[in-house]
């Protein structure tokens, strides 16, 4: 994906840190994805135009088609501005001015967001998720069979979920450097 670099996510950020409400089902699998943007970006800046972009729009449509959970434009504007603490499926789990992790309400995956200054008129964007794995006896944490045979496609829609929020930021001004 043009611009958009996997790496591994920071050991101190939310999204290898926070432990929440199960904490052995976490530290298995997490990924992150990350894109520089010309122009200054803030997190609310970020999470507003990803949950409003184009193929988030349409993530919404099904949720609210398959699981009868609807979501709107301005939730997701209250949600980025910290004045809404739930979205859709997503509750937030923790937040700091540039970091924002959103779990699902089932405890299965989580969402991150990070903001941060790269020169003194770029800003990194970077996406990642992290999964919930099952403890083996022995004590090692096991993905499941499904996420397996999902992996490349979580891959591939998390590039493109970055992506179409990168689009939205620059109809906004902002744009990929």
């Amino acid at each position: 994906m043009l611009g958009i670099i996997r790496s591994a996510a920071p050991t101190n950020s939310l999204l290898v840190t926070h432990r929440g409400r199960h904490p052995e089902r976490w530290g298995g699998y997490h990924d992150c994805f990350r894109i520089c943007v010309r122009g200054r970006v803030t997190l609310q800046q970020f999470v507003a135009a990803f949950y409003t972009s184009r193929l988030f729009r349409l993530e919404r449509t099904l949720l609210r088609v398959f699981l009868a959970i609807s979501s709107s434009d301005a939730d997701a504007y209250a949600l980025a501005r910290g004045s809404r603490d739930m979205f859709a499926i997503w509750y937030v789990g923790a937040r700091t001015p540039t970091e924002l992790l959103m779990c699902d309400r089932y405890e299965r995956t989580r969402s991150w967001f990070h903001v941060g200054p790269v020169d003194s008129g770029s800003t990194e964007l970077c996406f990642g998720s992290s999964v919930a794995g099952r403890r083996r006896a022995d004590g090692s944490l096991v993905m499941s069979a499904s996420f397996g045979a999902l992996l490349d496609f979580h891959v591939l829609y998390s590039q493109l979920l970055l992506q179409a929020a990168v689009r939205s930021l620059a109809g906004r001004g902002a744009t990929s450097s």
